[in-house]
């Protein structure tokens, strides 16, 4: 990890110390990763299985949206008050009570238990997603989506977990008198807990390194914006109203509803074709490795060629990924359809996530990255939500073209803007905060 820093020939180095938190934190994701494969991948046959209905099999993904919207925003507040470590602690506690929850109503039909325990188990999932911050923390902005990049490794490694566990379960669960998905989840929280263990060796906490880079990175210069804890004034209505923020905002939401659809169609489409759950789990890790196999060479084009340069690449191969899902019925190409619109979901996340860390200062950084989730929440919740009674009534091909056009905003408002150089260029400089109750660091 040392490379030249921008254009000089100053050697770019990685402190020991950050290279070990980064560790933890994708040793983490390793662990706690298989459950969101659980939420994703199966979601849509637990309530096909629980009420018998095809309109509500989007719900299972709308609950996990929805419990992002109502995490993200209060869950960039704490970390940007009291550091990102509790608030990543607090979010895994919350998953490991859901997935029980999710167990228990699997075994006993609930579908009541069911919606609960996947609404705490994905608020749970979602509030852990801080981490993504305080990776953006430790990095300066030249190398702040490769970091991204290196964290998402974590998760591409625990891809192995979700169909291994299925695997077990299909094959104990006649014997156990046990519903095979939902054994799996009673299997969560041995997977769990090491996550959280690994999280308490982070030090210290992100925030404060991001407060502090100069300490780590000599050469990188700190912004004048970078204050005090207490002194993080911020306003989410000036945040949308950037018209390079506000882009950047409807390429995650595009990529995001898209694939909240896309989740709930490829487990139907590969069912409906009469696909095993060990095979629709070998599809959803397809999906999965799109999602988190590319996240470092994507991260460093990020970083190299621009935001933009990858942002809009991704939301255009995600609509062909829809496509893909939406109008073939065999399992190759349905599978790979999956794959396409995981690389567009990361390319989408990467770029975003790294221009609106690169937009705004520490003690602000969760917060403004907890409005984009929120945005992308809400897209993820109504399509999700809405995606069940579509294909009741117009089958699966008409859910799929919703995916595909989902993804056409973000672009006609490029095409519309011109040339997007010169408009991300101006969320390249982080916002002062305002002087009153303010101290440098």
């Amino acid at each position: 990890m040392t490379q030249a820093l921008g254009s000089t020939s100053l050697p770019f180095r990685v402190p020991s110390l950050i290279k070990r938190n980064m560790l933890l934190f994708a040793l983490s994701q390793t662990f706690t990763g298989a459950g969101m494969q659980f939420a994703y991948g199966f979601g849509p046959l637990m309530v096909l299985a629980l009420t018998g209905s095809a309109d509500l099999t989007g719900l299972s993904v709308g609950v996990v949206g929805l419990s992002r919207f109502f995490i993200a925003y209060p869950i960039g507040k704490i970390t940007d008050a009291f550091g990102r470590k509790p608030g990543i602690l607090m979010g895994l506690a919350l998953a490991l009570i859901g997935a029980v929850l999710v167990g228990q109503a699997m075994g006993h039909r609930s579908f009541v238990l069911f919606v609960i325990g996947l609404l705490i188990f994905g608020m749970g999932m979602n509030a852990s997603q801080q981490l993504r911050v305080a990776a953006t923390d430790m990095f300066p902005p030249s190398r702040r989506a490769q970091a991204l990049g290196y964290l998402a490794l974590g998760s591409l490694l625990g891809l192995v977990v979700s169909p291994t566990v299925i695997h077990f379960c299909e094959n104990i669960s006649a014997q156990l008198g046990q519903d095979p998905i939902g054994l799996a989840w009673y299997m969560l929280p041995a997977l769990i807990v090491p996550g959280m263990i690994v999280i308490t060796f982070v030090r210290p906490d992100p925030k404060e390194i991001g407060q502090n880079l100069h300490h780590y990175y000599p050469h990188h210069v700190q912004p004048a914006g970078e204050r005090k804890p207490g002194a993080a004034h911020f306003n989410a209505l000036t945040m949308l109203r950037q018209p390079a923020i506000r882009l950047a905002v409807v390429a995650n939401c595009a990529a995001q509803g898209n694939m909240s659809i896309v989740m709930v169609l490829t487990s139907l489409v590969l069912s409906e074709c009469g696909t095993s759950l060990t095979g629709i789990a070998i599809a959803g890790v397809c999906h999965s490795i799109g999602m988190w196999g590319f996240t470092v060479p994507l991260g460093k084009l990020t970083d190299r060629f621009g935001r933009d340069a990858v942002m809009f690449p991704g939301v255009a191969t995600a609509l062909a990924g829809a496509g893909l899902v939406a109008f073939t019925s065999s399992y190759g190409p349905v599978t790979f359809g999956a794959f396409l619109v995981g690389i567009g979901w990361a390319a989408a996340n990467v770029s975003t996530t790294a221009l609106i860390a690169d937009h705004y200062p520490t003690a602000q950084r969760g917060r403004a990255l907890g409005i984009n989730d929120t945005c992308a929440a809400a897209i993820a919740v109504t399509v999700a939500f809405l995606t069940g009674p579509l294909i009741e009534w117009s089958g699966l091909a008409a859910a799929g073209l919703v995916a595909v056009l989902l993804t056409v905003p973000p672009l006609v408002m490029l095409m519309i803007m011109g040339s997007t150089r010169a408009l991300l260029a101006t969320a390249t400089a982080p916002i002062p905060l305002p002087v009153e109750n303010s101290r440098d660091v």
